[in-house]
């Protein structure tokens, strides 16, 4: 993994900017992150992640050189499942005790002009490795994620919800900047955490169209030799897989369509127990992590995303980039951002199984309607495209990092040698 010589560090005037996270388990931030590693311009910002545990299935996209992670990781860090069980005493202790020694570890090693921590429990290890200090890097949080209803759900009561919603808010008004990836987010964090207006940025989630469209053409094996309505997302409660299986069950489709999840969580057995009380275990298929879940949206009739909540939700805009019509839950947050109602995709309440049954039988009993939703959800898609996304991050990190690269090399901020077209007029995300 990345060792960081001192003397090439006083040599860089790039931007540094290291990106903390606990693990590579999961979907939207890391496929961000991702992108962002192989798209941002490495002649002005030098980018660096930082693990404290190497696992997940995106780790492959990364180069390794850039990746430091924490010593000792699999004996400190080892952790399946869902949030909750993180609130149990012996969970807590060992992540409250290694987990800011192991991220200060690596942000001494660094020496970041700018540090992002992706969600929550992150941000709070991240505050307590950078106090002390001596001179500590900008600090941006991005929350990609319903604070409030990930707190509700994990906590085992009411007392820890509101100590933990307290201390969020505590550690989130102590970074330079929150980052959320939907309007609607943006607004929300303002009401929910009491924060500052002007401390609240906005990027959408980047949505690379090319490689979506190369991997759409790709052959698949095992697909159904029936048409087919696909999920995709984490097998977990805030996706909503039980109320999709019951809208399935009682729309009929499974008459002539199967179901298709793809990707794996800890519902899995819970959602498989469910098809067969529903009797219809036939026809769903549980496939697991699949590498190219682009040319499965592609080839289904429909895409139905029913979650509970979302940051923003990125599988809603690649499957309007693949082509497929789609309905997803009106949560908070994102979907709106991503469809239009009627014209770019349709929306249905939270947890309605009856309507959602209703809204899937309507559209695929009308191809027409499907085709109107195709064509108006591949122009829509076009406002994510990952070039516009990636310059908006580049204008972020420049904000921040500039004046701290600068100093690094006994500059002023107009003398620093690379700053020219970073802080583009109109390019400030809001």
């Amino acid at each position: 993994m990345y060792q960081s010589p001192t003397s090439a560090l006083k040599a860089d005037a790039r931007i540094r900017c290291l990106f903390l996270m606990g693990s590579w388990v999961g979907g939207g931030a890391e496929r961000v992150t991702a992108k962002l590693m192989e798209r941002v311009d490495t002649s002005r910002f030098d980018l660096r992640l930082g693990l404290l545990r190497a696992s997940g299935h995106y780790l492959d996209s990364i180069d390794p050189a850039r990746v430091i992670v924490a010593p000792q990781s699999e004996e400190h860090f080892r952790f399946e499942g869902e949030n909750r069980a993180l609130f149990k005493p012996a969970t807590l202790t060992k992540a409250a005790f290694h987990g800011p020694a192991a991220f200060r570890h690596i942000i001494e090693q660094v020496q970041p002009d700018v540090v992002m921590s992706f969600f929550k429990g992150t941000a709070l290890l991240t505050w307590l490795a950078m106090r002390g200090l001596s001179s500590r890097p900008r600090w941006i949080i991005r929350e990609g994620n319903n604070v409030l209803a990930v707190a509700d759900r994990e906590s085992p009561n009411a007392l820890i919800k509101s100590l933990s919603l307290r201390l969020t808010r505590h550690v989130y008004r102590k970074a330079d900047a929150i980052l959320t990836n939907s309007s609607d987010m943006a607004c929300g964090l303002v009401g929910d955490l009491r924060l500052g207006a002007t401390q609240v940025r906005m990027i959408n989630n980047p949505i690379d169209l090319e490689a979506i469209a190369a991997a759409v053409a790709q052959p698949v094996d095992g697909l159904p030799e029936r048409p087919f309505i696909v999920n995709v997302g984490r097998l977990a409660y805030q996706k909503g897989q039980d109320t999709l299986l019951s809208a399935y069950a009682s729309s009929g489709l499974w008459r002539t369509h199967d179901l298709v999840l793809l990707g794996e969580g800890p519902c899995l057995g819970e959602l498989q127990a469910l098809a067969s009380t529903l009797g219809v275990a036939s026809h769903v298929r549980f496939t697991g992590f699949v590498a190219n879940p682009y040319a499965w949206m592609a080839r289904a009739d429909l895409m139905v995303q029913p979650s509970r909540w979302e940051g923003f939700p990125t599988a809603l805009a690649e499957g309007l980039a693949c082509g497929v019509p789609v309905v997803h839950a009106d949560c908070s947050y994102g979907p709106r951002d991503i469809v239009e109602p009627g014209i770019s995709g349709e929306i249905v309440p939270v947890d309605d199984a009856a309507t959602l049954a209703r809204v899937m039988a309507r559209m695929i009993a009308d191809p027409a309607h499907r085709a109107r939703l195709i064509a108006a959800g591949k122009a829509r898609v076009q406002r994510f495209a990952v070039d516009a996304m990636v310059a908006h991050y580049e204008t972020l990190f420049a904000e921040f990092g500039a004046e701290r690269a600068a100093a690094r090399l006994g500059l002023g901020r107009s003398e620093w040698p690379i700053s020219a077209g970073l802080l583009r007029e109109g390019n400030l995300p809001a």
